[in-house]
C-alpha cells in the first residue's frame, strides 16, 4: 500500500515547480543539522577503550557525573509519574486536562496507572532496601534501579532532545530514497529504516526503537513496517557486544563472533518479515496519519537528485528551533514518566520469575536434545540461556559465564545478541509504543528469531572451536 504526501510535492516536481524549495535556507537547514545529527547518532568514536556514538559520550559522561544519585532522582520521578495521574483521575485539574500533552501524560488508563505505582514501589523498596529480597535483591530491583534505569535516563535524555536532528530536517528523506532499492526487495522495509538499524548498532538498541516508534506515530512506517523493524533491527551496539564477549570469557575472539552476530540477524531479519505473526500485519498507517513520503523516484532522475529533492521539502516545512526543541522535550518527559516507570515495573517481574523460579528451567527442557543433537557441550546447562534472555539481554551471558566449554558459551552469547526481543528493555518500549504488536506475538518473535539464528551460530562455532 503506498500512501502518497497530500501536499502533491512529487506531482510539483514532475510539473518542474521544486525551485521553491531550492533556497539557500533550505539547504543550509538539511545539511548543517543532518550533519551534526550523523555525527551524533551514526558515526563511531573511540570513548573509554570502546566505540559508541556522540549521544553515547554525552549520556555516559553525565551518567557518570551523576551516578551517586541518579538513582534517587529516578525514583522521584517515579514517583511523581504515579501520583500525579491519581490527583489527575480524582479532581480532573484545568492544568492537566486543558493541555494536550498534560492530558496525554498523565491522565491515564487504569492499567498503565497500576503499572506506574507498581514501578514507584519497587523502585522505593529498593532504594531504601525494605521488603522482600526477591524483589530488592541486586539481581531484579538492584538490576533495574543501579543498572539499567539509569542507562535509560541518561541515553534517553539526549537522544530524546537531539532526534530530530535525524528525522526533522530531511536526512531520513534523503537516506530513505538512497536505500530504497535495498531495504524494499530484501526486507520488505522502506529505506529510511536503515537509520533505525544504524543508530542501534553504533549506538542501543533502545534508540532504534524510540526512533521507529516516532515515525510510526508521524504516519511514516505502516503497523507491519514498524513491527518488523521494532523486532528485527532495533541491533545491540558493537559496545554491548563486546560487554557480552568480555563477561563471558572471549574477548580474543570478538571479530568472528560479531560477524557470525551480523551474518546470523541479516537472515532472521530477511525470514521472519515473511512468515507470521510480522507477515500478517495490516500495511496501514497509525490513526490519522497516512503521510508516509513516497521513496519511489521519478523517471529520468537520479536517486541522488531526488534524494536531496526530498530532503529540501522537509527541510522546508522546519518553522523554529524552538518548535523542534519543544518536541524533543515533550519525547523526554515522556520517557522519564511513562516509559521508564513501566520498565521498572515490568522489568523487575521479569527478573524475578527468571533469577527466582525454575519457569526458565523447566521451559528449557525440550531444547536439550537439540543441543546434544547439534554437538553443544553441556547442553542441559546452556538449555535455559537459550530462553531466558526473553526476560533481560544479559541473563544469558551470566548464565553462560559458568559453562567450562568455549565453544557452548560463544553458542550462548552469539544467541543471545541475536534474539533482540528482551521484556526488560525492548519488550516493554513496544509494549508502551502504539506499534500493534503483543506480548504474545514478541514471544513468537523471540523464539522465531532463536530458532533461525541458532544453527547458523552452531555451525560458525564448530568452524572455531
Amino acid at each position: 500500500m503506498e500512501v502518497k504526501q497530500t501536499d502533491d510535492f512529487e506531482k510539483g516536481y514532475t510539473e518542474s515547480k521544486p525551485e521553491s524549495y531550492r533556497t539557500k535556507r533550505n539547504f543550509l537547514w538539511f545539511i548543517i543539522p543532518s550533519l551534526l545529527g550523523v555525527f551524533l547518532f551514526l558515526f563511531p568514536i573511540p570513548f573509554a577503550g570502546k566505540i559508541t556514538i556522540g549521544v553515547g559520550v554525552l549520556a555516559e559522561t553525565v551518567q557518570a557525573y551523576l551516578e551517586p544519585v541518579l538513582p534517587g532522582l529516578m525514583t522521584g520521578i517515579l514517583v511523581i509519574s504515579a501520583i500525579v495521574p491519581i490527583f489527575a483521575k480524582a479532581f480532573q485539574p484545568s492544568v492537566i486536562m486543558n493541555r494536550p500533552f498534560m492530558k496525554q501524560l498523565f491522565y491515564i488508563h487504569p492499567f498503565w496507572l497500576v503499572t506506574r505505582i507498581l514501578g514507584a514501589v519497587f523502585a522505593l523498596m529498593t532504594l531504601f532496601a525494605i521488603g522482600p529480597a526477591v524483589i530488592t535483591s541486586d539481581v531484579t530491583g538492584g538490576t533495574m534501579l543501579y543498572a539499567l534505569v539509569p542507562v535509560l535516563a541518561a541515553w534517553f535524555l539526549f537522544a530524546g532532545v537531539l532526534m530530530p536532528l535525524l528525522m526533522q530536517f530531511g536526512l531520513m528523506d534523503f537516506i530513505g530514497t538512497m536505500l530504497r532499492r535495498v531495504m524494499r526487495p530484501v526486507f520488505k522495509l522502506p529505506g529510511r529504516s536503515s537509520i533505525d538499524a544504524l543508530a542501534s548498532w553504533m549506538g542501543a538498541g533502545t534508540v532504534g526503537v524510540l526512533i521507529t516508534t516516532q515515525q510510526y506515530e508521524e504516519g511514516y512506517y505502516t503497523k507491519r513496517e514498524a513491527s518488523i523493524i521494532a523486532t528485527n533491527f532495533s541491533i545491540n551496539s558493537i559496545a554491548f557486544s563486546l560487554v557480552v564477549i568480555s563477561f563471558i570469557g572471549l574477548e580474543e575472539y570478538f571479530v568472528p563472533f560479531y560477524l557470525t552476530v551480523v551474518v546470523a540477524g541479516l537472515v532472521a531479519a530477511f525470514i521472519c518479515p515473511r512468515i507470521p505473526p510480522l507477515s500478517r500485519k495490516a500495511d496501514t498507517y497509525y490513526e490519522g496519519t497516512g503521510m508516509r513520503i513516497s521513496e519511489e523516484t521519478p523517471e529520468g532522475v537520479s536517486n541522488f537528485q531526488w534524494g536531496v529533492e526530498k530532503a529540501l521539502h522537509k527541510a522546508s516545512q522546519v518553522k523554529s528551533l524552538k518548535a523542534v526543541g519543544k518536541q524533543g522535550a515533550q519525547t523526554v518527559l515522556d520517557i522519564y514518566f511513562a516509559l521508564i516507570p513501566l520498565v521498572m515495573a515490568l522489568g523487575t517481574v521479569a527478573l524475578i520469575i527468571a533469577e527466582f523460579t525454575p519457569f526458565f528451567t523447566y521451559l528449557s527442557m525440550p531444547i536439550v536434545p537439540l543441543l546434544q543433537w547439534m554437538g553443544i557441550p553441556e547442553a542441559a546447562q546452556a538449555a535455559p540461556a537459550m530462553l531466558v534472555g526473553f526476560a533481560d539481554m544479559f541473563l544469558p551471558a551470566v548464565i553462560g559465564s559458568g559453562i567450562e566449554s568455549e565453544l557452548t558459551r560463544f553458542v550462548i552469547a552469539a544467541v543471545s545478541l541475536t534474539q533482540l526481543i528482551y521484556m526488560s528493555e525492548i519488550g516493554v518500549l513496544l509494549v508502551k509504543s502504539k506499534i500493534p504488536i503483543s506480548v504474545l506475538e514478541l514471544a513468537v518473535i523471540f523464539l522465531q528469531r532463536t530458532v533461525i539464528t541458532l544453527p547458523i551460530i552452531v555451525v560458525v562455532a564448530h568452524f572455531i572451536f
